[in-house]
């Protein structure tokens, strides 16, 4: 069961959403919603979204990792997080390359 502040967060991302179908942040957004909220699966499908908006989105690469690996589908999410370490490294993007950096050593480590 969503808190009421989650499902107003989600709505207010989906009502941009609409406006904006196209605008790879808004979708990142809620992406995130979903996420923090525990819709996995939709999380997943936003965050595809969001790559196939802009490829080069490394932070969008990250989150579909982490859903992925929330939603216990460890090799996809190895293999966004790999995407994503090439994207971050490819754009300079210092911050995510690092947090995916952990979270892939988190990943291999557990599947060891």
């Amino acid at each position: 069961e969503l808190t009421v502040a989650e499902r107003d967060r989600i709505a207010e991302f989906k009502e941009v959403a609409e406006l904006m179908p196209d605008d790879p942040v808004v979708r990142f957004g809620l992406a995130g919603a979903y996420l923090d909220a525990g819709q996995v699966e939709s999380a997943i499908r936003e965050y595809e979204k969001t790559i196939r908006l802009k490829p080069d989105y490394s932070a969008a690469h990250r989150g579909l990792g982490r859903a992925l690996e929330r939603a216990g589908r460890r090799e996809e999410a190895q293999a966004a997080y790999r995407k994503g370490l090439e994207v971050a490294t490819r754009t300079g993007d210092l911050q995510t390359k690092k947090e995916i950096e952990v979270f892939l050593r988190r990943l291999d480590a557990a599947g060891s």
